[in-house]
């Protein structure tokens, strides 16, 4: 089992930044797949970053390339994203994820198909991120 706990989000105004963070606990003695997925009302949860703990290269979706960055500190077991040049239509419900399935595709950084929901077994409670335009 992994439990996975938020920070960050909030209101801020397009083009400024905000900082997530998901912490993991319990059973992450093995590396696994992290991510960031958002959604809002109304639309499928979508993913938006990913990287594998045990190291290797991070995806990102087209959407957020150049403005978002992941960075994981293992120490810590946690995973951060720092989201820049903020746009009104990144406005969503933010969750980290975790989990144990294409792991090959999460190492590499390529995805195909992109990440999906069912791809990960663990989730955080969510954190909300709003942006004004």
């Amino acid at each position: 089992q992994v439990q996975l706990v938020e920070s960050g989000g909030g209101s801020v105004q397009a083009g400024g930044s905000l900082r997530l963070s998901c912490t993991a606990y319990g059973d992450t003695y093995s590396s696994f797949c992290m991510g960031w997925f958002r959604q809002t009302p109304g639309k499928e949860r979508e993913g938006v970053a990913a990287l594998y703990t045990g190291g290797g290269n991070t995806y990102y979706d087209d959407s957020v390339k150049g403005r978002f960055t992941v960075s994981q500190d293992n120490a810590k077991n946690t995973l951060s994203v720092e989201m820049n040049s903020l746009k009104h239509e990144d406005s969503a419900m933010y969750y980290c994820a975790a989990g144990f399935r294409r792991l090959r595709d999460c190492a590499s950084g390529s995805w195909r198909p992109a990440p999906r929901e069912g791809d990960f077994r663990y989730w955080g409670q969510g954190t909300q991120v709003t942006v004004s335009s």
